[in-house]
């Protein structure tokens, strides 16, 4: 298994990188989150990878972070999410936006995701619970991730646009109830 490869990076062709590693060119599958973290072609960089050894190929990828490896072995870990897929999801959010997602069971955060649909998020909603993002700390039904994207769906269900609605948001201060969330954006509607 190959944890771990430092070497130059000689190309970055999204969403691949090769990393000349003693005259050997290591082509490696990166999210795009670590795609944009990497230094020019030329340095020197290090990457935490996951060897997948199939019938037809063998194929590396690569993750700037061992938590992002991490989340990757958890995500292809269930049942429907392949290697594509989790660096789909991991190029879409973070590790923490991820767990934060499954902690408070946002399925609608995970279907922002291109190729997560609603049956896909709520699939890895039930299988990753516990598993990612259980050391994060969580206030249900106050305004945080979850929270706020409760309120906007109030406030377009009440008609107002996805522009407005963002305005409003940024009136909301962190920590508050949901409620008093939509109370304090409706607010700062009916001033402007």
């Amino acid at each position: 298994m190959i944890g771990r490869i430092t070497g130059t990076l000689i190309e970055k062709t999204p969403p691949v990188v090769c990393i000349d590693v003693g005259g050997i060119g290591y082509e490696i599958d990166v999210p795009m989150s670590t795609l944009y973290d990497l230094p020019e072609t030329g340095a020197r960089v290090t990457l935490y990878t996951h060897l997948a050894v199939r019938e037809d190929a063998h194929t590396l990828y690569g993750f700037l972070s061992d938590k992002e490896r991490s989340a990757f072995r958890l995500l292809i870990k269930v049942t429907g999410i392949g290697a594509r897929t989790a660096l789909s999801v991991l190029s879409g959010m973070t590790v923490d936006e991820l767990g934060s997602a499954i902690t408070q069971q946002e399925t609608g955060r995970l279907t922002r995701v291109p190729g997560i649909g609603k049956k896909t998020a709520e699939r890895l909603l039930l299988e990753l619970r516990g598993k990612l993002g259980a050391d994060l700390p969580s206030a249900p039904g106050t305004v945080s991730g979850g929270g706020r994207e409760d309120i906007v769906n109030a406030l377009l269900a009440l008609g107002y646009s996805n522009s407005e609605c963002q305005a409003a948001l940024k009136k909301v201060p962190e920590g508050v109830e949901v409620a008093e969330g939509i109370r304090t954006a409706l607010k700062s509607l009916s001033r402007t």
